[in-house]
């Protein structure tokens, strides 16, 4: 017993005195809290959906509300009117770490998954509950295979009357801005002739810098912006609509960023 005091008493002075320290079990807790999230959600996503279904992101969402807290997360949402939209829909945001998963669940509508990169399938009892979820996997190295996939799910959006997240940055992003986008989402917003709403995340990188061991408490942005319709475009006009969507989002993002390291430097 004296030993597990000494321990916890360690973690206290460390938590106090070593930004690295603080860096490694915030990351190191988060990923096996959301592995074991996972391991919870399972057994309740096969009882309650009987196995692969959409509706299980509900109960993913409901189980991800409490683990910001933990890590001293706070979301500030506006726009929220322009995520009152009937039937299918495309959602697309900007992507700079696995922490975006949090501001997701904050906002995530109904009947809504995500496209993700395949190896997240094989990332233990998280790849498990989010294939359980529905999430659309892709493999980003072979194009005729994403293509064929993105195709697919355009289909399965209109028929099942659901909603898809999709990052268009295609990897995670640690720059401080934002990457170019690639065109998948906007090629199944157009097929599907569904709108587009982007959804902007204020940058990390007032209290969480990887490359140097910085993870402090923060307050994200998050901004919802209004749809762009797609209805009577076609294959042409995908390139235009990716970058008018670019530039909206990143107005944005440097508008919302400034704000928000503002307030982040001021507590």
């Amino acid at each position: 017993m004296d030993a597990l005091w000494l321990l916890l008493s360690l973690i206290v002075v460390f938590l106090w005195s070593s930004s690295t320290f603080v860096f490694y079990f915030k990351t190191c807790f988060y990923a096996a809290w959301m592995m074991t999230l996972a391991v919870i959600a399972i057994p309740i996503c096969i009882v309650r959906s009987g196995g692969r279904s959409i509706e299980n992101m509900r109960v993913i969402r409901f189980l991800l509300q409490h683990v910001k807290y933990f890590l001293g997360l706070r979301y500030e949402v506006s726009g929220w009117d322009n995520l009152q939209e009937e039937g299918p829909y495309v959602i697309i945001s900007n992507h700079q770490s696995s922490l975006d998963v949090l501001g997701l669940m904050e906002v995530l509508p109904d009947r809504c998954t995500s496209v993700a990169k395949r190896e997240l399938l094989y990332a233990g009892t998280v790849g498990m509950v989010t294939w359980l979820a529905g999430v659309v996997f892709i493999n980003r190295r072979k194009t005729d295979d994403a293509k064929s996939v993105m195709a697919e799910a355009a289909g399965t959006m209109l028929r099942e009357e659901i909603r898809l997240w999709i990052f268009p940055e295609g990897t995670r992003n640690h720059t401080g801005d934002l990457l170019p986008f690639k065109k998948g989402a906007f090629h199944l917003a157009v097929q599907a002739q569904v709108p587009i709403i982007p959804i902007v995340f204020s940058s990390y990188s007032s209290f969480y810098i990887p490359k140097a061991k910085q993870f402090k408490s923060g307050t994200i942005k998050l901004k919802i912006l209004p749809k762009i319709q797609t209805k009577g475009m076609t294959s042409d006009d995908v390139s235009a609509l990716a970058q008018k969507s670019y530039d909206i989002m990143h107005s944005a993002f440097l508008e919302i960023s400034g704000a928000a390291n503002h307030s982040n430097h001021s507590h």
